[in-house]
């Protein structure tokens, strides 16, 4: 019997020490996972008398200041450029700041104050060198779905590079402007339009904006007066100047859609102080057309 009791002892002794083994392998496990999953905040110094500049990969979105030490704002005519300063002197408390650019990216940044920084200047694709890629934070905004920006920026970054002309007969041509339409791409619900400008001549064509709009086809030749616009979710390259005797594409991502029979879509580009506006019309079996970009078609 004594025998008997001291064997159930040792099992129940040798369990006890193979739970507690594995509680401790897996908090271990739980704990490493959180390291790899933390983000890690940039240094930063500030200063009351001077103001720090933060040069982002891509146009800021949102800003959120740790405490009423700092002020910050965009500067102006400049989305990717952040201002920092301390509003009082001297304090002794460490405080942060967090940004969301709009390529989906979250920073954090952990700032002390210093009469005398000797960095003033940040360059954060230059102090992102070296971080994997797949380990960045990318952030989901609410307009591309599922979607990360990143993901989309790589998706549009294709099509420029493929640069396949899969519509022959869509484009406008006046006052020495060609306006076209390459091709019309779909994922995941959203519509991946490419266009090109060719400028003929040698006077510049200063971009004002470009419009999608849906209006009835037996408006579309007169004056406007039922339309329904459709706003660009994310455009590829800035709108920008077109030099004579050259030739700029673009990439404007839409909200996947469809249009009646007797509706007609109008994509529109206009010319800044100038004339030489260029319009392209599409009909509903047009947008059908649209490639499916992880179809074989689209990567041959």
């Amino acid at each position: 019997m004594k025998t008997i009791k001291k064997n159930m002892v040792i099992v129940l002794v040798l369990f006890l020490g193979y739970s507690m083994e594995s509680e401790g392998q897996v908090t271990v496990t739980n704990t490493q996972k959180l390291d790899l999953e933390k983000i890690d905040p940039y240094p930063i110094e500030v200063t009351y008398s001077k103001t720090s500049h933060l040069l982002f990969p891509s146009a800021i979105r949102y800003v959120d200041l740790g405490s009423d030490y700092l002020i910050a704002s965009k500067a102006e005519d400049a989305e990717n450029v952040l201002r920092v300063k301390a509003s009082v002197r001297n304090f002794d408390e460490e405080t942060n700041f967090s940004v969301i650019t709009e390529d989906g990216h979250f920073y954090n940044f952990n700032v002390l104050y210093n009469s005398c920084p000797m960095i003033i200047n940040y360059n954060l694709l230059e102090m992102q060198k070296g971080i994997n890629r797949e380990h960045r934070n990318d952030i989901l905004f609410e307009e591309l779905g599922k979607n990360s920006p990143s993901l989309v920026d790589d998706l549009m970054g294709k099509i420029y590079k493929k640069d396949k002309r899969l519509i022959k007969n869509k484009g406008a041509s006046s006052y020495g402007v060609k306006f076209i339409l390459k091709g019309i791409y779909v994922d995941d619900g959203k519509f991946y339009f490419h266009t090109q400008v060719t400028n003929c001549s040698y006077v510049s064509f200063l971009v004002d904006f470009v419009t999608f709009k849906v209006v009835d086809k037996k408006l579309a030749k007169r004056t406007v007066i039922q339309e329904m616009t459709l706003n660009p979710l994310r455009i590829y390259k800035p709108l920008d100047e077109i030099k004579g005797k050259t030739v700029e594409r673009n990439i404007f991502l839409l909200d996947q859609f469809t249009i009646a029979d007797d509706k007609v879509l109008l994509i529109e580009i206009y010319e800044k102080n100038g004339a030489r506006h260029q319009l392209i019309k599409l009909k509903n079996s047009d947008l059908l057309k649209a490639i499916l970009i992880k179809d074989r078609k689209f990567h041959n």
